[in-house]
């Protein structure tokens, strides 16, 4: 018998002989992911190396942002080939919101398709005064969700603070989530939330099926510190929100994002994958 078809079948022997639940929990983990804002500035000079440096620290999928959208067709092909060398995946991408005109969204469209996404992420907006301005927004995002979903592609809005902060006595995230389709993925970054006074816990637990990707970015009230903390030095309580997330929530796969830390790009982000995988 060769070494490789025993080395096969003891594996085969020995997954057999897990619990069920282990082997079930394996099967159905969920993936954790860099939002490559993270790395910009390795990114920006060299995206195909960041790219293989982040899955070689052990991140399962990436978020691209904004300057995707200025690749040529062959840079996005590249981009594509090699997170399929690399086995794995880029679920969303982060996207101004002037990516949303009709103009612009079949090219947003189309740049996602190439690489494999699944969700075309609003990472912003600018809206006009008032709750009016939220529900134009809203709009927007239902506009683009009819016109993606053809595609076989879905719409998703990223908060910041703001949108958690009281606008005519409602929070803004308030009205995008009463006034988007069901299909609308409310990403939701823990850290802002957190700085608005929210509670992300909470906000999952009232918006259920409809949180299918977390930032998972810490913020500290102490001066100073603020983002700057690494995952799991701030104060939010990560073992509820996983627990609400993967409960409530409809969690499909998560995302590391920081804004700087007291250590490089590549360290902060090989500090958050040790720490995020200790507690899962």
């Amino acid at each position: 018998m060769s070494t490789q078809a025993f080395s096969r079948r003891s594996f085969l022997a020995l997954s057999a002989m897990l619990p069920f639940s282990l082997r079930a929990f394996a099967a159905t983990s969920i993936p954790v992911g860099l939002e490559l804002y993270s790395v910009r500035n390795a990114l920006k000079d060299d995206p195909m190396g960041t790219v293989r440096a982040v899955a070689q620290m052990g991140y399962q999928c990436v978020e691209l942002y904004a300057p995707y959208y200025d690749w040529t067709e062959s840079q996005t092909k590249q981009m594509k080939k090699l997170l399929d060398d690399l086995g794995i995946r880029c679920y969303s991408t982060h996207n101004s919101s002037s990516y949303f005109t009709p103009e612009n969204l079949k090219r947003a469209r189309d740049m996602n398709l190439i690489l494999g996404s699944k969700y075309v992420v609003m990472s912003s907006s600018q809206p006009k005064p008032g709750l009016d301005g939220w529900k134009d927004v809203a709009e927007t995002l239902n506009s683009a969700a009819d016109q993606l979903e053809s595609a076989g592609l879905k719409t998703g809005y990223h908060n910041h603070e703001r949108e958690f902060t009281p606008v005519e006595g409602k929070r803004p995230i308030e009205i995008l989530a009463k006034n988007t389709k069901p299909s609308v993925m409310l990403q939701l970054d823990v850290g802002t939330c957190l700085e608005a006074g929210s509670d992300p816990v909470a906000w999952i637990r009232a918006n259920p099926g409809r949180i299918r990707s977390i930032h998972c970015k810490d913020w500290s009230p102490e001066s100073g510190k603020g983002y700057t903390v690494l995952f799991g030095e701030g104060t939010a309580d990560w073992k509820n929100i996983f627990a609400a997330a993967e409960s409530t929530g409809g969690v499909e796969y998560y995302l590391v994002e920081q804004e700087g830390s007291r250590f490089s790009e590549s360290d902060t982000a090989k500090k958050c994958l040790e720490t995020f995988r200790s507690m899962r």
